[in-house]
């Protein structure tokens, strides 16, 4: 778990506010097309003038976002206190923090969090106390016998409420202390505590992609409401108003993460429009889930803040457009050492021996994402290579050429669970023995 991380700011607001890189286009803004110019002749030299002008601006330069800055100006005067409130560092007056227990819901996607007062800092999760919910209403509990228990299993750092403020990732459990049907980390924690795996040192790297959708539409930013944009190929690491869409987000969720204390490795704009990546690693064992699923939290926040729902669907838009997966970089310590190439192929068996079991396991949807195109392997089929992404496991080409590294595992849809992905994998290739599909 992580517990701290070096103090800094993140540029993250309790309430929608106009990206920063608006601002930065109003001079840019001043030098538009001469049709502006001429309506710059032909408006009034009033106080309303310049508004109207900056938002023609921001709506040729901006559309995706025109409504932020419009609403945030109708409602300055009225929120700025709000702002202020919520803005309110507490250290000056108390030595109390909040933190944010968060855990995963009855649907195995819905992450739910709630807040609770702590005396003061704490660092550890063993010292944090143990909390409850009404299950019945996250379907994770029937409603005589509606509480559920939150235990506490990592900390980070809060992004939003800064300070010595903390996220608490919790697995659920009975009142008899049973860990309940949709607590997934239980199990993976029995894995990884396993003497053979721990003495392996499993870790792991997790490419998280999502897809921005407009709010009242579900449908992906940047895109015609009710048609398509341009065929893929132009969008892919991108830059630029027409090919890249919603990195004011991405931005913020990259910055967050390193402020919570994530190992996040890094960010990319995704092949379709308005999808995107991040990666999560290396972490070795249990955290590997406990990072990802504080990543994935926050990222529901900041898109809740700026009015845009984030999508994990394996395949949000039918069609010649790609899906989204959560590829999972893996390598134990034999092999990254001397060696290992051939410790490696022997793990690809092993999955390939089991391919069907970790298909049923690796998210909802996957059928339609596993289909043989758009850099997939077909779901019925396991075929593995190097530096093949149409394959069910690649190789890169340094680790053939060194005889030592990881592998990449790229079935894993976008809404797999990390802990069951995660302890899947090291229970295959270091627990399993070759040939078997019983994981004995």
């Amino acid at each position: 778990a992580v517990r701290t991380s070096r103090p800094g700011s993140v540029s993250v607001s309790p309430r929608p506010q106009s990206p920063p890189t608006f601002r930065g286009l109003l001079p840019v803004a001043t030098l538009l097309i001469e049709g502006q110019s001429q309506l710059r002749r032909h408006t009034r030299p009033d106080s309303s003038a310049p508004h109207f002008q900056e938002h023609l601006s921001l709506f040729l330069l901006c559309p995706l976002h025109l409504h932020l800055r419009l609403r945030e100006e109708e409602e300055e005067v009225a929120m700025s206190p709000l702002a202020d409130l919520l803005s309110l560092d507490l250290s000056g007056c108390t030595g109390k923090i909040i933190a944010e227990y968060i855990w995963v819901g009855g649907t195995g996607m819905d992450v739910r969090s709630k807040a609770r007062t702590l005396p003061g800092p704490v660092d550890d999760p063993s010292k944090l106390p143990k909390w409850n919910f009404d299950g019945s209403s996250t379907g994770q509990a029937t409603g005589d016998d509606s509480e559920v228990i939150l235990c506490p299993q990592a900390i980070f750092k809060d992004p939003f409420r800064r300070g010595n403020n903390i996220l608490v990732i919790c697995d659920c459990y009975a009142p008899n202390g049973e860990p309940i049907p949709s607590n997934k980390r239980y199990n993976a924690a029995r894995i990884f505590g396993h003497p053979d795996v721990k003495a392996e040192e499993p870790w792991y790297g997790i490419e998280q992609e999502y897809t921005l959708l407009q709010k009242d539409t579900n449908w992906p930013i940047g895109w015609p409401l009710g048609g398509y944009p341009g065929p893929q190929g132009p969008y892919y690491c991108a830059a630029g108003a027409e090919k890249s869409y919603g990195r004011d987000i991405v931005d913020a969720h990259y910055k967050a993460c390193l402020y919570a204390g994530i190992n996040i490795g890094g960010i990319n704009a995704e092949v379709m429009p308005g999808q995107w990546e991040f990666q999560v690693g290396p972490s070795v064992g249990i955290s590997a889930g406990d990072e990802l699923w504080a990543a994935r939290y926050i990222l529901e926040r900041i898109t809740e803040i700026a009015g845009v729902v984030v999508s994990f669907d394996p395949k949000p838009i039918p069609g010649e457009w790609n899906g989204a997966g959560a590829h999972t970089n893996y390598s134990t310590k034999s092999m990254r050492s001397e060696g290992g190439y051939e410790v490696i192929k022997k793990a690809i068996q092993k999955l390939e021996a089991r391919h069907m079991e970790h298909i049923a396991a690796y998210g909802e949807g996957n059928e339609r994402r596993l289909t043989g195109r758009h850099e997939t392997a077909d779901i019925n089929t396991f075929v593995w290579g190097v530096a093949n992404r149409g394959a069910s496991v690649r190789v890169g080409r340094d680790t053939e050429k060194e005889g030592k590294g990881y592998f990449e595992d790229r079935r894993p849809a976008s809404n797999m669970d990390p802990y069951v992905v995660t302890s899947m994998i090291a229970e295959t290739t270091i627990l399993c023995k070759a040939g078997l599909s019983n994981g004995k």
